[in-house]
């Protein structure tokens, strides 16, 4: 399917009915959620693998994963009424790849998260610490909040935080600025930032602290291979 074909398919995904301003609920463009998953596939990394959306939301990321030809895809969400969305979304799109919706907190994800999977070896698991993995390539893609509100400052690095316990590789959606942080994380855990882009989002206007009706953001995206 070429990125074009995906981002039309995409453009059916609901987005959130009532967005929280403090979970920072923006919907993910399908544009650019179909150019983060079609370099993903490209590089490998998703087909025949276990893709993990971190902080769900309406399934935007985890549904253009799950076209792709992965496994499995698990999208976790704090929120109860976005993962309703998703599980509609999945019929709208219409994939056959398995995917699960499981309400959890990022920070402390319910997934068997395993320091060191080398020591896994002995027991017949190399990789992933999450049920089915197995051998299979552990790949993270997510659009985390990006702190934007004093109470959710530096929300994005409990995102990474999990990323680099459970990933072999991942892709992340940042605001612009962000790629000294992110590069400095990743080398403290052993990781490389290999691949960069940058792109441009709209974000309607949803909350009523919001003084235009629509606003550009610029974006960047990193893919990073951890050391798991």
């Amino acid at each position: 399917m070429r990125k074009t074909a995906l981002a039309q398919q995409l453009a059916v995904v609901a987005g959130f009915e009532s967005p929280q301003a403090g979970l920072e609920q923006y919907p993910t463009p399908p544009e650019l959620a179909a150019h983060l998953i079609h370099i993903a596939d490209l590089l490998d990394d998703i087909e025949d693998g276990i893709v993990i959306d971190l902080g769900t939301g309406t399934g935007m990321l985890a549904l253009g994963a799950a076209l792709r030809g992965p496994a499995a895809v698990l999208g976790i969400d704090i929120d109860g009424g976005a993962l309703g969305i998703a599980r509609e979304n999945r019929r709208r799109v219409g994939t056959t790849t398995p995917v699960a919706w499981v309400r959890g907190d990022v920070a402390r994800p319910p997934l068997e998260v395993r320091e060191d999977r080398s020591a896994a070896a002995g027991n017949g698991t190399e990789r992933g610490s999450t049920p089915g993995a197995t051998d299979r390539l552990v790949t993270v893609v997510m659009n985390p909040p990006f702190g934007a509100q004093k109470a959710n400052e530096h929300a994005d690095r409990a995102f990474l935080e999990t990323t680099a316990r459970v990933a072999d590789v991942s892709y992340s959606v940042h605001n612009r600025g962000s790629r000294e942080f992110v590069e400095a994380f990743v080398a403290d855990e052993g990781g490389e930032v290999t691949q960069g882009f940058r792109a441009e989002i709209s974000l309607p206007r949803q909350f009523d602290f919001h003084g235009e009706e629509k606003r550009d953001l610029d974006v960047e995206v990193f893919r990073v291979a951890w050391s798991n």
